[in-house]
């Protein structure tokens, strides 16, 4: 599974000013490097991360999405997470990063709370 290439996606989202990042395969150290440089290029209002086909996630995935949040919060933007797995439930609680990230169990509940 961590072994599994990693696809994403980077969308306007249905609401103006929002952008979806859907990723389909593992977010880990091995595959981070190239998302990690376009999530620097955008700078939406309201990203929300699809994660319902993310089905593993190491700490350095995870050091992305806090990365992109520290850049995010500091000018003002908002970002979500949706459709999070157990495993990667499980991370964010651990790690104690589920109330900043924001976690949602659909990309329309993350849209209509962001």
């Amino acid at each position: 599974m961590r072994d599994k290439e990693l696809v994403y996606t980077i969308n306007e989202g249905a609401r103006e000013g929002t952008v979806i990042v859907r990723l389909d395969g593992p977010l880990t150290l091995g595959n981070m490097f190239k998302i990690q440089d376009e999530l620097r290029a955008i700078h939406p209002p309201v990203t929300i991360f699809d994660l319902s086909n993310c089905e593993y996630m190491d700490s350095a995935g995870l050091g992305v999405l806090v990365n992109f949040y520290v850049s995010a919060e500091k000018n003002g933007r908002k970002i979500g997470l949706a459709g999070v797995n157990e495993r990667i439930q499980a991370l964010l609680e651990m790690t104690h990063v589920t109330t900043l990230l924001g976690v949602f169990p659909t990309v329309d509940e993350a849209l209509a709370n962001r």
